[in-house]
C-alpha cells in the first residue's frame, strides 16, 4: 500500500508510532495528484513547494515534541472559496483574476494549528452557485459529473490525492459530490464551523465541512474545526462535544427516522434499494426504526430558493453591475434572477423557514437519526441536463440533486453522507444520516457503526 492510499486515521497512526514521515506521505500525496490531475481535474492550483516545506517542518517538530494531533502533518485540500494568506481564492471564476488572500480563514487557521499539510485549492462550480463542477469529471467514470459544488474536493479524497478536503455546502454541495464519488461527506449544524473568510453563497444557509474517506476521518477534521468565532456573526459557542464515534457498532437504543414521504419520492430504483439494505443493516445493528413523515415539504424549495437566490445576488451586486461578462452564463442568469425578487420575497422565506425548522426540530422528539438517500440518482453523464422520471415527470439535473440535500441547509441540522453501495453502472450511492442541531455525535455514530461492517467500505475508483 502507497502512503496516498492510507486513511487519516491510519496515517496518524503511522507519524505517530514513526513509521511513516510527514514527509513521505505529502510527497506520496503530490505525485498522486500528478497522475490523476491530468484526467480529473479536481485542482485550480497545486501548493507543491509550499506543501514540501510544511511537511519538512511538521517532520521536524514531531521528532522533537511528538504529534500535536491526528492532523500533525496530514495531507489536506481547501475548495477554492476557502482563503489562505498570500493565496488565490478564485472561487473557479475570472472575476477573481489576480486575487490574493489577505489573511488565513478561520478554518484553515486552524487546521493549521493542528499541523494539516495543505497541498492545494479545489475547483468549485463558479461561486459554489451549482451542482455539477463541469471542470471536473467524476472520480469513477470521466464522462460522467463529479456534482457540486465541491466537486474538486470530493474528487480529490475519492482519487487518494488528498487525505482530506474541506468543502462548503448551501444546499448539499459537500454530501452531493461526496455521494457521486463515493467518499464521506459532514455538513455540521449551521453555526459549529466558522465561516469567516470563506466566499459566501448564500450567508444564512452556507456551511463548512470535511470530505473524507471515512466516518472516523471527518469526525478528527471536525474537531479542529468546530469552535466559536466572533467575527462569523452566525458562530455559535455550542457545549465542548468529542465527536469520535467509539470502537463498536453496537446502535442498541438509537432511534432511526424512516420517512414515509419525500425522502424517496421520485428516487431512482437502484438508489433506493441500496439505501433501505443500509438502512436494515442499522437495525441489525441494533438500532430500533421509526417511521416519521417528513412535514411541510410544499415549502422546502421554495424557502431554499427564496433564501439562496437574494442573498448570492446581494453579494455579487458590485461586481455583477461592473463585470458581467466574466461570469460564465448559467451563474450570471442566476444572479440576475435574483435581482428581481423583492425584499417581500426574503421576508416570506425567512419565515417559512423558521417555521420549517421548528416542524422539523417537533418530528425528531422521536428520533435521533433520520436516514434517506443523499441523492436521488448516481452521477449523469456530462452535459446531461434534466432526468425522467417514470411517471414521466422531468426534472432538472441540478434540482434533482438539490431535492434531498437542502432541507437539513434550511433547518441547519446536521446531515452525513456515507457511500452504501454501487448502481449497476458501477457508480457510487449515498445514504444520508441527519441529526438534531448539535447532534453530530448521533449521526457520527450510526455512520461509523455501518461503515464498520465492510457491507459498502473501501469503495474505490479506477482512477
Amino acid at each position: 500500500m502507497q502512503p496516498y492510499e492510507l486513511t487519516l486515521a491510519d496515517a496518524a497512526e503511522a507519524i505517530r508510532t514513526g513509521r511513516l514521515s510527514p514527509v513521505e506521505l505529502v510527497d506520496s500525496v503530490l505525485e498522486r495528484i500528478e497522475q490523476v490531475q491530468p484526467r480529473l481535474g479536481a485542482y485550480v492550483s497545486v501548493t507543491a513547494d509550499r506543501a514540501r516545506h510544511a511537511a519538512r517542518r511538521a517532520a521536524d517538530e514531531i521528532a522533537a515534541a511528538g504529534a500535536r494531533g491526528p492532523l500533525h502533518g496530514i495531507p489536506a485540500a481547501l475548495k477554492d472559496l476557502i482563503d489562505v494568506a498570500g493565496t488565490a481564492t478564485s472561487a473557479s471564476s475570472r472575476v477573481r483574476e489576480g486575487h490574493r488572500a489577505p489573511g488565513d480563514s478561520t478554518v484553515a487557521a486552524r487546521l493549521s494549528a493542528a499541523g494539516a499539510v495543505f497541498v492545494g485549492k479545489t475547483h468549485t462550480h463558479e461561486f459554489a452557485y451549482g451542482l455539477t463542477t463541469p471542470q471536473t469529471a467524476n472520480a469513477w467514470d470521466r464522462g460522467r459529473v463529479a456534482g457540486g459544488s465541491s466537486g474538486g474536493s470530493a474528487v480529490a479524497v475519492a482519487a487518494r490525492a488528498a487525505t482530506f478536503a474541506l468543502g462548503t455546502d448551501t444546499g448539499g454541495s459537500i454530501r452531493v459530490p461526496a455521494a457521486l464519488n463515493g467518499v464521506v461527506g459532514l455538513k455540521p449544524t449551521y453555526g459549529l464551523v466558522p465561516r469567516h473568510g470563506v466566499t459566501s453563497l448564500s450567508w444564512s444557509l452556507d456551511h463548512v465541512g470535511p470530505i473524507t474517506r471515512t466516518v472516523e476521518d471527518a469526525a478528527l477534521v471536525l474537531g479542529a474545526l468546530a469552535g466559536h468565532d466572533p467575527r462569523d456573526p452566525a458562530s455559535v459557542a455550542a457545549p465542548p462535544a468529542d465527536h469520535r464515534p467509539g470502537p463498536g457498532t453496537d446502535l442498541t437504543g438509537l432511534r432511526v427516522g424512516v420517512p414515509g414521504n419525500y425522502y424517496f419520492d421520485h428516487v431512482d430504483p437502484d438508489v433506493e434499494a441500496s439505501v433501505r439494505r443500509a438502512i436494515a443493516r442499522l437495525a441489525e445493528l441494533g438500532a430500533r426504526l421509526v417511521d416519521v413523515e417528513i412535514p411541510m415539504t410544499r415549502y422546502i424549495r421554495p424557502t431554499h430558493w427564496g433564501l439562496m437566490v437574494p442573498e448570492a445576488s446581494a453579494y455579487h451586486e458590485r461586481t455583477l453591475r461592473a463585470v458581467p461578462e466574466l461570469y460564465s452564463a448559467d451563474v450570471r442568469v442566476l444572479l440576475e434572477a435574483g435581482e428581481l425578487m423583492t425584499a417581500g420575497d426574503h421576508l416570506r422565506a425567512q419565515r417559512a423557514r423558521t417555521l420549517l425548522r421548528q416542524a422539523w426540530l417537533d418530528m425528531m422528539d422521536t428520533v435521533d437519526v433520520i436516514a434517506a438517500p443523499t441523492v436521488p440518482i448516481t452521477a449523469v453523464a456530462a452535459g446531461q441536463t434534466a432526468v425522467t422520471w417514470h411517471d414521466g415527470t422531468v426534472e432538472s439535473v441540478s434540482d434533482a440533486y438539490v431535492r434531498l440535500s437542502a432541507p437539513a441547509n434550511v433547518t441547519g441540522v446536521p446531515a452525513l453522507t456515507v457511500p452504501v453501495g454501487l448502481d449497476p453502472q458501477g457508480l457510487p450511492i449515498g445514504m444520508q444520516l441527519m441529526g438534531r442541531p448539535f447532534g453530530e455525535a448521533a449521526v457520527l455514530r450510526a455512520g461509523h457503526a455501518y461503515e464498520r461492517t465492510g457491507t459498502a467500505g473501501g469503495l474505490t475508483p479506477a482512477a
